[in-house]
């Protein structure tokens, strides 16, 4: 069963962990959340984001079959989640540690948004642990938890109505932390074949243009004597396709078949020309 492994991660102190990605040193703490399937929703959004680290502090119902079904395939991370008595054990070996809330405080850290805080949690990473803290889903994290952080963050929502729900949350922070880690840019895995090919060369797009200029003309599109703008104008309009191999292939493919059906009608109606003048001679 899977829950089976779970009670050697209860009450026991978080492990600290070493690894070349920040990612894997930073660690969510959910402290009294209410609802399971809030946790198993975290756990989801977390691993979307590539992280992996989960503690929860003092959950009303964990671990719990309603966490499991909203983990969606991140069940790992609920099996590894490490449960502790308080938030001072959850934050025990950590070196820098953020409270995530939406509400001012007098008494407090300073507060960063959330984008700004992210790069702030990458750098401390690199000394060693840090923690994202949430709060229970009514009430959010109290004064004294908030106190034991270095910063608050503040997800800037719609001020009129700042109120998420609590995987929300944690996959905003873990989305702006994975941006943050890969500079803007994370990696993006497909097992469809790449779409794109090559960019043309010059000279086969000159040799594309020549082919259409014929092609225009053989088919009474375009008028040699009188030829206006239009070349340049379509040379400009395929110069911002910035046109790739396949794609001239496929242009010219298509001006072939342009060229073979001129040529049948011409042969058509030249044959019928022939008729028509030896029924007459």
């Amino acid at each position: 069963m899977l829950w089976e492994s779970f009670d050697s991660n209860m009450n026991r102190p978080a492990r600290s962990q070493s690894s070349s990605s920040p990612l894997d040193r930073v660690r969510v703490v959910l402290s009294h959340t209410s609802h399971p399937g809030n946790i198993g929703a975290a756990a989801r959004a977390m691993k979307t984001m590539g992280l992996s680290r989960l503690l929860l502090v003092n959950p009303k119902h964990f671990p719990d079959d309603q966490a499991l079904a909203r983990a969606a395939g991140a069940e790992s991370l609920l099996v590894t989640a490490e449960v502790c008595t308080s938030v001072d054990a959850a934050l025990a070996d950590c070196v820098f540690a953020c409270a995530i809330s939406a509400r001012q405080r007098n008494l407090g850290p300073p507060p960063l948004p959330a984008r700004l805080a992210a790069a702030e949690i990458l750098a401390r990473a690199d000394e060693g642990e840090v923690a994202l803290l949430f709060g229970n889903e009514t009430a959010g994290l109290s004064n004294a938890e908030v106190q034991r952080c270095q910063r608050t963050v503040f997800i800037p929502a719609n001020p009129e109505y700042t109120s998420l729900n609590l995987a929300a949350a944690v996959q905003l922070l873990c989305y702006e932390l994975r941006l943050a880690a890969f500079d803007g840019h994370p990696p993006v895995l497909s097992k469809t074949v790449p779409f794109a090919s090559p960019p043309a060369s010059h000279q086969d797009v000159q040799r594309f243009f020549e082919h259409l200029e014929r092609v225009m003309v053989s088919s009474g599109f375009l008028d040699p004597r009188r030829p206006r703008r239009l070349l340049p104008k379509l040379r400009r309009l395929f110069g911002r396709a910035e046109l790739e191999c396949d794609e001239i292939n496929i242009l010219r493919g298509l001006l072939d078949a342009v060229e073979r059906q001129v040529a049948g009608k011409r042969r058509m109606a030249s044959g019928t020309s022939d008729t028509v003048d030896n029924s007459g001679s």
